[in-house]
C-alpha cells in the first residue's frame, strides 16, 4: 500500500513523486475534502425529487444496481490517504443530531452532474443511494464493522472525465457516530485487507478498479467520504498530484454535509 502525498504541499519537491515502499509519504498531507466549502456554507434544499435527472440517480433500498449500472470488482486502491474528523463538523458527530436519511436528490443535485478542479472536468455517469451497506461493499471484516457501527446508507457516484482519460468514484457512508466513522476509515486502509466499497459502473463507461488507483477518505461528523480515482485502463500516473487533483474534482457531491451542518442547532450552554 502506498500512502499518497501532495508534492505541492509544504516540504514537497515537485515533479515525479513515486517512492520506494520503505520511504512512504506522510499521511494527511492531501488537501482536505470539500476544499473551500467551509468558507461558504450553502443550505441544501432537501426534497425528494419526483423525476431524477441524473443517470442511475435513485434511492435503492435493496442495494441492487439501477438499470444500466452494475457493481464493479472487489479490489483495493494502490494508494490510500485517510484523514480523521474535521473539527468544524463536531455538531454532526452523532446521527441522532442528523437523523434524516440522505436522498439521491440531496447527494447528487444538478450541480454535481458536471464537476471541475483545475484542468480536470468530469461528468456523472451514474449515481445510487443504497440502504444495504453490505451489498455495495466487499470484505467480511469491513462488512462486520459496517454492521457494528450501524451503517444505514452508502451513496455512490461514478464519474468519467470529459476527455475519457480518468474515471472516479465517490462514496458517502452514513454511520451512527464519528467514532464509528473513524474506525471505518481505518478499516478501509488497504494494509488491513479488510475490504472496500464496490465501484459503481454504468453502461458504456470505462471499467473501474483494475490497475493503479488512489483513494482518499475523510471523516465528516458521522459520515465517511471516500473519493477514488484512476487513469482509464489503470495505468500508473506520472505523479500522485494527478490523482489528488482528479479526486478534488469529483468530491462535489459531499457538499451536502455542510448544508446538514447548518440545520443542526447548537447545543445550549448551561
Amino acid at each position: 500500500m502506498i500512502e499518497a502525498r501532495d508534492t505541492e504541499a509544504k516540504g514537497g519537491t515537485g515533479g515525479r513523486d513515486f517512492w520506494p515502499d520503505d520511504q512512504p509519504g506522510p499521511r494527511n498531507s492531501r488537501p482536505k475534502l470539500l476544499l473551500g466549502a467551509a468558507a461558504v456554507l450553502v443550505v441544501v434544499v432537501l426534497a425528494v425529487v419526483a423525476a431524477v435527472v441524473l443517470t442511475g440517480g435513485d434511492d435503492d433500498k435493496g442495494g441492487k444496481g439501477s438499470a444500466g449500472t452494475t457493481n464493479g470488482p472487489g479490489v483495493l486502491p494502490v494508494a490510500y490517504t485517510p484523514q480523521m474528523a474535521d473539527k468544524a463538523l463536531v455538531k454532526l458527530a452523532a446521527r441522532t443530531a442528523d437523523p434524516r436519511p440522505v436522498t439521491a436528490g440531496e447527494a447528487f443535485p444538478a450541480d454535481t452532474k458536471t464537476v471541475k478542479y483545475r484542468t480536470y472536468a468530469f461528468t456523472l455517469a451514474a449515481s445510487q443511494v443504497s440502504a444495504d451497506c453490505k451489498s455495495v461493499t466487499w470484505g467480511e471484516r469491513l462488512q462486520g464493522e459496517l454492521a457494528k457501527f450501524q451503517c444505514t446508507q452508502v451513496a455512490r457516484g461514478s464519474y468519467v472525465s470529459q476527455d475519457k482519460r480518468h474515471v472516479g468514484q465517490i462514496a458517502v457512508l452514513n454511520m451512527v457516530s464519528q467514532d464509528g466513522a473513524e474506525q471505518i476509515v481505518r478499516t478501509l486502509d488497504p494494509a488491513t485487507n479488510a475490504g472496500f466499497v464496490l465501484p459503481l459502473n454504468a453502461d458504456g463507461q470505462p471499467a473501474f478498479g483494475k490497475g493503479f488507483s488512489a483513494a482518499y477518505s475523510q471523516v465528516y461528523g458521522h459520515y465517511v467520504i471516500v473519493t477514488w480515482v484512476q487513469r482509464a485502463g489503470g495505468a500508473q500516473p506520472a505523479s500522485l498530484n494527478e490523482m489528488i487533483d482528479a479526486s478534488l474534482a469529483i468530491e462535489k457531491p459531499a457538499d451536502f454535509v455542510w448544508g446538514r451542518l447548518e440545520l443542526v442547532p447548537a447545543k445550549k450552554t448551561q
